[in-house]
């Protein structure tokens, strides 16, 4: 498989196995690139290594863990020249994270992505060996994010502006009901108003932005719009609603925002928005190389045309 899972307390085990015929060695690197292999080829090296384990795998040496029940289908395929090989990834490395390139980009996207790289050697170890490509064999694989079994509820934020001459207000209440929801999955925000004034609210805005912040190469951090729907809601004046809005947020409506933090791609295949980075207590934020975390806001449009307020929840 290609995709394993960080559980958050545990991630899953890498285990591969490999045939060959002279001394091999392999690693497992976790990297950010944030430049094209273009650059890379005039000596310029747009990759910085996260965390790396390396072992030699051929001839054996020491003592290794029990193999799977996968590995042991494949080394009955390998016959007497399969070895099997296994990584434990630890918990605080980040997931594969990607940076959405423009429809016109090619080569990699910018991101946090794994390796597999198994390779022939000269020297016993020797971790600046220049090794020949064709010596060489690799595989991308992912690490995924999956979700606490236990989910809190969800958050609630409330507001209330008033207009000028006036001492009457307008209140205005938004919440969800958990504090976190699978990719797809419909997210019903739950919005109270209290129109205490004489003007009427016409429509009520709901947005979603995704804030994506770059630590290892430089302090970026910016927020992009990945959801905008309006509704066609009418609160008069000295009245009230209470109602709930479902929205969706997708990467199907937002193929064309470069820049835009996606889960971590195996080739061509489709992917996510980025999951929401999850950080736990003593976890070294320097490490995840992308944080990715998600708003909501609720926005009403009264009868004289200004917006009234902001309203932000996590």
């Amino acid at each position: 498989k290609r995709d394993f899972v960080d559980h958050v307390e545990t991630v899953d085990i890498v285990g591969v196995s490999i045939s060959n015929l002279v001394a091999v060695w392999v690693y497992l690197a976790c990297s950010f690139r944030y430049g094209s292999d273009d650059l890379d080829l005039i000596g310029m090296n747009y990759r910085k290594d996260i965390w790396i384990q390396r072992q030699q795998i051929y001839p054996v040496v020491g003592t290794k863990p029990a193999n799977t029940p996968m590995q042991e289908a494949l080394l009955k395929k390998c016959e007497d020249q399969g070895h099997a090989f296994t990584f434990n990834i630890d918990t605080n490395l980040p997931c594969s994270v990607g940076l959405q390139p423009a429809p016109e980009d090619v080569g990699k996207a910018c991101g946090v992505d794994y390796e597999v790289k198994a390779y022939i050697a000269n020297e016993a170890d020797d971790p600046d060996e220049k090794i020949n490509k064709k010596d060489t064999c690799r595989l991308i694989i992912r690490k995924i994010q999956f979700a606490p079994g236990t989910i809190p509820a969800g958050p609630q934020a409330d507001i209330s502006k008033n207009f000028m001459m006036s001492d009457k207000l307008v209140h205005l209440e938004a919440s969800i009901e958990k504090e976190l929801y699978f990719h797809g999955d419909p997210i019903p925000v739950k919005v109270k108003i209290n129109n205490e004034t004489a003007k009427v609210v016409k429509k009520i805005k709901i947005t979603i932005d995704q804030t994506t912040e770059v630590l290892l190469y430089q302090a970026d951090k910016y927020t992009k719009t990945v959801l905008n729907e309006e509704f066609a809601e009418e609160v008069k004046g000295e009245s009230t609603l209470e109602k709930t809005f479902t929205v969706i947020p997708l990467l199907s409506n937002n193929k064309e925002k470069r820049g835009l933090a996606v889960d971590g791609r195996l080739k061509d295949e489709d992917t996510n928005l980025a999951s929401t980075t999850l950080i736990r207590p003593g976890m070294d934020k320097g490490m995840q190389g992308i944080l990715v975390a998600y708003k909501i806001k609720v926005n009403l449009l009264v009868s004289s045309g200004g917006l009234l307020g902001g309203l932000t929840a996590r």
